[in-house]
């Protein structure tokens, strides 16, 4: 009585999943801000890769990666633009909800586009609102430099959502930089960039992206700061490493693509080659009509059917059609049939 009484007691006990502080996290566990600030402590390099898409998604899913981000970069290798400036808050959206349906490990970053955070801090924080309520993600991500990109920042944490900062090569700010260029190449530069970071830490980030900046600022900034740095064209000594997706799989050839790979990235694979060489192939066996063969052509009707079909297609005067079905019914009878041996 006494045993069945402390179990129902223990019943209002709350779960210590909830209350009881992190626990050690599994590869197939959804990761959180607390696994990769552990991961920090321990020196363990932190993982970061893009996706656009549900298919992308999965991939990255797959493979362990710590973090992925819905990076605006989808605006050049999604949808061809040179720069990231065209895309949309809800074109944004539209990628999160595909790549919140693909992955369910890694923690999911979305990017706020450019115009979507700047006219005000309220802006910022009803943007990253969307982000989480309608595109599924964990975190967001927003370029910052100017003091009021910080102070948006602020607003977004002060709301409850985790901010991941961007400093060195801010692509929205493209405008202001004269084009793609490196930050921290100069003693002032480089300062600025430390102090960017810096103040984006006490807004309260819990992460921040070094892009475009020589290896010596990135170590000193990481070496500065108490939440990780993630490098992009950065060095090696920064927290953990991100590249876009398509860049590291060596997905494109055109010449459109080629103009915007960065010399940072290492291709790990050139699946561009393998995507053109089978749509090659493909194109070729169509015009050629070796496929589809009948191991591509499932789905049969039987010799009876076809002589009914085609005496239906006659009485509807259909007599070209019906002489189609019916010859069409003889050829995948001949190549049903296993071969003789002979030529």
């Amino acid at each position: 009585m006494l045993r069945l009484l402390a179990r129902r007691l223990m019943s209002n006990v709350p779960e210590s999943t909830v209350y009881g502080g992190p626990k050690p996290q599994s590869p197939g566990r959804r990761v959180t801000l607390t696994h990769l600030r552990q991961k920090h402590r321990r020196g363990e390099p932190i993982t970061v890769l893009t996706a656009y898409d549900y298919p992308s998604a999965a991939h990255v899913d797959s493979s362990g990666i710590d973090v992925l981000l819905v990076g605006d970069s989808a605006a050049m290798v999604v949808h061809g633009h040179d720069t990231t400036l065209p895309i949309s808050l809800d074109d944004m959206l539209a990628h999160c909800r595909a790549v919140a349906r693909g992955a369910s490990r890694p923690l999911l970053v979305g990017d706020l586009p450019f115009g979507s955070y700047e006219s005000s801090a309220s802006e910022a924080v009803n943007s990253a609102v969307r982000m989480l309520k309608e595109g599924g993600m964990d975190a967001i991500k927003l370029e910052c430099g100017a003091p009021s990109r910080i102070s948006a920042a602020k607003a977004i944490v002060e709301a409850g959502i985790a901010v991941m900062g961007h400093v060195g090569l801010t692509p929205q700010a493209i405008s202001v930089l004269g084009g793609f260029r490196p930050q921290g190449k100069t003693v002032a530069s480089a300062v600025k960039v430390v102090e960017t970071a810096l103040a984006l830490q006490e807004a309260g980030c819990f992460s921040i992206v070094f892009e475009c900046v020589p290896a010596p600022v990135a170590a000193a900034a990481t070496a500065a700061l108490q939440i990780p740095t993630i490098g992009i064209g950065a060095g090696p000594f920064c927290s953990g490493q991100v590249l876009v997706y398509h860049d590291l799989l060596g997905m494109f050839q055109h010449p459109h693509h080629a103009k915007v790979t960065p010399k940072f990235c290492k291709q790990y694979a050139h699946v561009g080659d393998v995507i053109s060489k089978a749509l090659s192939q493909y194109k070729e066996e169509v015009e050629n009509r070796s496929f589809p063969s009948a191991v591509y052509s499932p789905y049969k009707i039987s010799e009876a059917d076809v002589d009914g079909f085609s005496n239906e297609l006659q009485k509807m005067g259909l007599n070209e059609a019906a002489s189609a079905a019916a010859a069409a019914g003889k050829n995948e009878e001949t190549a049903g049939k296993p071969s003789d041996g002979k030529c």
